[in-house]
């Protein structure tokens, strides 16, 4: 017969005391929200306050506010001053106190936590006993302890546990031991092994050791994180996220935290996992995002750049050509120009000019800025140019500003200009490319940016390769000045406390220029993996992305060595991939062996693949039940994939239109990285590598997106590593 954990009903007992004081910490806060609302009146300075208190008050009930996410999920006994008296601590989602201000829930992030996620056998960190909790709502289903030292509590003498090993019980179960190297191992795997809910979710309560290095990692400089597939890199990166804003709330509030990902479809995929850890003011966006003003292109319109052209707009030299291009906009006059003024002339002369521009070149950094002093300089040449006395440069400036002549003097030599102007004008015009190309690029290669000019910059539909040059543009051309002349610090780049990178690999060093020029103190977390670079310009190494990024303090590489989400079967084929794709670079060790290897079914032909791929999800579907899967495809044969899955009957969802809300995703290869699912489907292996540069590392990002089952649909001959 099972044996029940001797202390699953007091454990029970302690949650449900924590669970009547987070209710009775909501209701003390809306009473005094009800409070501050009936006042209305009294000063501005009053009032302020009590808006900010509000605002404050708010912050916290949404903080308390945990939906179905438990709140304790652990506890650990530090070692006391005797060896036989232990002080307990219950780790939870957020700090939980009674009535008496006495702590009930300790918050993960805090100090004395740490050993719930760091502890081992030979470091125990002064704690005797690790307790992992398995929970359903409000209900305590299981119990794993790992025991340090020589200190059992009682509980395993009878069970004959040594040293560092681990006990486990659940509600209804046999107590039983175990020797892991993971924490809360059985707990670790029943995470894992839960259904995908199409959003991904925090882990923090099966945060491992070396996961938990890094989220602790000091706030400053550059931490680059390598993991492979099933890591957990992207988690880790936003547990980093909310630890840095417990850990350093003043000032890093205040500077704010950007988290930058790859697509809007991995973007929905993560907007969960930082509110449900209480941290719900980071602005999570994608690079195209921090570009103001402007339209962009969306995945398959017509209009995008060739390869070419995309692979050049991502290359470091183009920041060159931008300088090139605003220099050729700063520019003495060509002839003098003589304009009628009452009763005689005025006049510039091109040496004047020249002087003006070179003078301006000198004093600002930014061309916009240098923009009044043009003007106040050339008001003073033309007043200076005629014989009363009584004009000045005042008088000349009222009588010129609003013309179209002193516009056109202005224009000419130092005109206020947006990026999408400069770039508009730039790309439009061969004459100019082969101009701004000097000491940069050779012709040739500076013509592949041309593109028809369109009648207005106002239509110009800009495309992907085109965001980080916009914003090179912006650093180089600055603000545009206001009606008073004056600059509006609302229209600057924002800069942030800390920033993290997703999928950095696939940035371009442009894309990372622009990234870099966002942070306020050179404090970044990036995470990828070299394997599954796939972008125009991928990396052979870190010190290739590193180098754009800032260095005012040494960066640090930490690797995640350890897959947790992907059966040791799927990542066996993957790593078959991976050898061809990234030759010498390590696979992580998975620590979970799935019900099924992967399945690899040939179709009778092309015409035929679309109903065998719906044939294989209706069979996913019934091998999972209600489990969330993914049909993983070349973009270009999604539309036949669709039609055969209404064919079949089969209600299915698109990953760029709907995320993976649905129970049955067409998902683009190009958008598929950083996903998870329970089943997935990939779809003409052979296809994904021909139609993508890099196209072995996207084929293997795509087989290693499942946590429980995969099968390869094909018509072609595989790729050779799959054979």
């Amino acid at each position: 017969m099972t044996q029940q954990h001797p202390e699953l009903a007091e454990e029970q007992s302690y949650i449900d005391h924590a669970y009547e004081c987070l209710d009775a910490s909501k209701a003390a806060a809306l009473r005094i929200r009800n409070m501050t609302e009936a006042d209305q009146g009294g000063t501005f300075q009053a009032r302020y306050e009590r808006n900010t208190f509000d605002a404050a008050i708010v912050k916290r009930l949404e903080e308390l506010d945990l939906g179905d996410a438990a709140l304790v999920f652990g506890r650990i006994d530090r070692v006391a001053e005797s060896p036989d008296q232990f002080e307990p601590f219950h780790i939870g989602r957020l700090a939980i106190a009674d009535e008496d201000r006495e702590p009930v829930v300790v918050d993960w992030r805090a100090p004395v936590a740490e050993p719930f996620y760091r502890a081992t056998g030979r470091e125990p960190m002064g704690i005797a006993r690790r307790r992992h909790f398995v929970i359903e709502g409000r209900s305590l289903l299981g119990i794993e302890d790992e025991l340090f030292g020589d200190g059992h509590l009682g509980l395993g003498d009878d069970a004959g546990l040594s040293s560092g090993a681990s006990l486990r019980s659940e509600g209804d179960g046999a107590v039983v031991a175990a020797d892991s190297g993971l924490r809360g191992y059985s707990t670790l795997l029943a995470s894992i092994e839960r259904g995908r809910t199409g959003t991904l979710g925090d882990i923090v309560a099966t945060i491992q050791g070396e996961q938990d290095e890094i989220i602790r990692s000091p706030q400053q400089g550059v931490l680059v994180v390598q993991g492979g597939p099933g890591t957990g890199k992207t988690v880790v990166a936003l547990h980093r996220a909310a630890y840095l804003l417990y850990t350093h709330r003043f000032p890093l509030e205040d500077q704010g935290v950007l988290v930058i990902g790859p697509n809007r479809v991995f973007l929905r995929y993560i907007e969960r996992v930082l509110p449900s850890l209480g941290e719900a003011g980071v602005d999570q966006v994608v690079l195209a995002d921090l570009v103001r003003g402007v339209s962009f292109l969306r995945p398959g319109d017509d209009g995008d750049d060739s390869h070419a052209a995309a692979r050049l707009k991502g290359e470091e030299r183009m920041s060159e050509m931008i300088d090139n291009a605003v220099a050729d906009r700063e520019r003495p006059l060509r002839e003098d120009v003589v304009l009628p003024f009452g009763a005689g002339y005025v006049r510039l002369l091109v040496q004047d000019s020249a002087r003006i521009v070179k003078t301006a070149k000198r004093r600002f950094q930014r061309h916009n800025a240098g923009r009044r002093y043009v003007e106040n300089e050339v008001w003073g040449v033309l007043a200076a140019s005629q014989r009363d006395p009584e004009v000045g440069p005042r008088q000349i400036r009222e009588a010129f500003r609003h013309t179209d002549e002193g516009r056109a003097i202005l224009d000419a030599m130092w005109p206020v200009l947006t990026p999408a102007q400069l770039l508009h004008d730039l790309f439009g015009s061969k004459a100019l490319l082969k101009l701004a190309a000097r000491d940069v690029m050779g012709e040739s290669d500076a013509l592949t940016l041309f593109r028809p000019r369109s009648e207005s910059v106002d239509d110009v539909r800009w495309t992907m390769s085109d965001v980080a040059l916009l914003d090179d543009a912006f650093d180089v051309l600055g603000p545009k000045p206001g009606r008073d002349g004056k600059f509006d610090d609302a229209d600057e780049i924002r800069t942030f406390g800390h920033i993290v990178i997703d999928e950095v690999q696939d940035l371009t060093p442009m894309q990372l220029k622009m990234a870099a020029r966002r942070s306020l103190n050179g404090s970044m977390t990036i995470v990828g993996d070299i394997a599954q670079a796939t972008g125009p310009l991928a990396p052979d190494s870190w010190d290739d992305v590193l180098v754009h990024l800032p260095d005012r303090r040494a960066p640090r590489v930490i690797g995640l060595s350890v897959g947790y989400r992907i059966p040791g079967q799927i990542m066996e084929l993957a790593n078959k991939v991976a050898a061809v794709a990234t030759p010498g670079l390590r696979a992580p060790e998975s620590v979970r062996v799935g019900e099924a290897g992967p399945s690899i079914v040939r179709a009778g032909s092309l015409d035929e693949l679309p109903a065998e791929v719906a044939r294989q999800v209706a069979t996913m579907q019934e091998q999972l039940g209600g489990a969330s899967l993914g049909v993983v495809a070349p973009d270009s044969m999604l539309p036949d994939l669709s039609e055969a899955l209404t064919a079949a009957g089969i209600t299915h969802g698109s990953a760029t239109r709907t995320g993976l809300d649905s129970g049955v995703t067409l998902v683009p290869v190009s958008v598929v990285k950083g996903l998870e699912l329970d089943g997935v489907i990939v779809v003409e292996p052979s296809r994904i590598v021909s139609d993508i540069e890099h196209g072995m590392r996207a084929l293997y990002v795509a087989l290693t997106r499942s946590t429980q089952r995969l099968a390869v649909v094909h018509a072609d001959e595989l790729p050779e590593p799959m054979r």
